[in-house]
C-alpha cells in the first residue's frame, strides 16, 4: 500500500488503486505553491485515496475550478483537485513510499524557471500535455 502525509503527520492518506504517470509541471502557480523549480504529480482515482485528518487541511483555489488542498499547521501541499472529475493529482512531494512510478514528461515548459535546466531524456512541452 502507498502512503503518504504532511511534514507534522497531522495529515496522512493511503492509497489502495495505481497511481497514474509521474508528470513534473513548470508552471508559475506550481513553482510558487511549492517553492521548488517544479512540482512532481501523478493522478489517483477518487475511490482509491483515503485522507486521514482531513480537518487539518485548508485549501487555496489557485485558477477557476481548480483547489489545491495542504496541511493548515506546516503548509506540505498535499494533492489538488479539479471540479468535476474522479481523481486527485497527488503533490508526490508527500509519499512516504511509493515504487514503481515512472516518470512520464515535463510540462508547461513554457514557464520553468530561468535558473533550472532540465537534464533527462523526458518528452517536454511547453503547455499542458
Amino acid at each position: 500500500m502507498i502512503t503518504g502525509s504532511c511534514l507534522c503527520s497531522q495529515v496522512s492518506y493511503e492509497i489502495s488503486g495505481k497511481v497514474g504517470d509521474v508528470i513534473h509541471c513548470h508552471c508559475q502557480t506550481c513553482r510558487k505553491a511549492h517553492g521548488a523549480a517544479f512540482s512532481s504529480v501523478a493522478s489517483v482515482p477518487d475511490d482509491a485515496f483515503t485522507l486521514k485528518g482531513e480537518e487539518n487541511l485548508k485549501s487555496f483555489e489557485s485558477s477557476k475550478g481548480k483547489h489545491r488542498y495542504f496541511c493548515s499547521n506546516c503548509g506540505t501541499q498535499i494533492y489538488a483537485k479539479r471540479e468535476a472529475t474522479s481523481h486527485i493529482i497527488l503533490r508526490l512531494g508527500s509519499l512516504d513510499n511509493a515504487d514503481g512510478l515512472v516518470e512520464k514528461s515535463h510540462i508547461w515548459v513554457s514557464d520553468k524557471a530561468s535558473w533550472y535546466q532540465i537534464n533527462n531524456n523526458l518528452p517536454e512541452y511547453q503547455e499542458y500535455e
